[in-house]
């Protein structure tokens, strides 16, 4: 994996300079700021970023939130790996980041090293999806075949409706990442049929079962939505 850089938003110096220094032993170029105001003119200077570590509550006219959606709105962050970091704990909190565009989210206090491992998972992901070709997921004991929706499980082909095929594709698209049901929901739209939180749910469920020695890759983070296990 290739040092990356990585823009840290955090209004607090002493977690600021701490995360700083952790990344940086870790090889990474670190830009930080304490507000989005003064991000701002450091990420316009910056030739590439490869992730963003954000506070949610910051001071200024926007907040970390605002700003996660600021970025997604751009062309040339619309897929930048986005870790939100806030001492919001309610699961409505979680599920706002996330929708907002937040790929994974931690709340304070929160151990240095567990931080670290979560910006592994984040830049693995994004290094896994500059070297693969986009058809090909392998996951080794499940491949996917995007493009033509074809699912095999140690080397057995798998049977997928529509729906089922477009959940899975979504979550292996990036493993580690937490998906909420509202997020499932408007994915699958368009098929003109009526979805909810709880149908999403059942899908989740029937996806498991046809996925047998593959079915605990896809993980329930309750009240918040499911994810795809990290795979090393």
């Amino acid at each position: 994996m290739k040092n990356s850089t990585i823009v840290v938003i955090e209004d607090e110096q002493d977690i600021r300079d701490l995360i700083s220094f952790q990344l940086k032993s870790e090889g990474h170029d670190v830009i930080t700021a304490e507000s989005v105001d003064k991000a701002v003119s450091a990420v316009e200077r910056a030739q590439d970023i490869d992730l963003f570590i954000i506070d949610w509550m910051l001071p200024g006219v926007m907040s970390g939130l605002e700003f996660t959606k600021k970025l997604r709105a751009q062309k040339k962050y619309a897929e930048t790996p986005i870790v939100m970091i806030t001492a919001l704990t309610q699961p409505d909190n979680i599920v706002a980041a996330l929708d907002a565009g937040a790929d994974d989210y931690i709340t304070k206090p929160f151990d240095l090293n567990v931080l670290q491992a979560r910006v592994r998972v984040q830049l693995r992901n994004l290094d896994r999806s500059e070297k693969s070709p986009e058809d090909l997921l392998d996951f080794g004991l499940m491949k996917i075949e995007v493009n033509k929706c074809r699912v095999q499980v140690e080397r057995a082909e798998v049977s997928l409706t529509s729906t089922e095929f477009k959940i899975l594709s979504m979550l292996a698209s990036k493993p580690g990442h937490v998906f909420t049901r509202e997020q499932f929901i408007n994915n699958i739209q368009g098929e003109n049929i009526f979805v909810t939180g709880r149908t999403i749910d059942t899908h989740i469920a029937g996806l498991r079962k046809k996925l047998g020695a593959a079915a605990n890759m896809i993980e329930t983070i309750r009240g918040i939505g499911y994810r795809f296990k990290d795979v090393i």
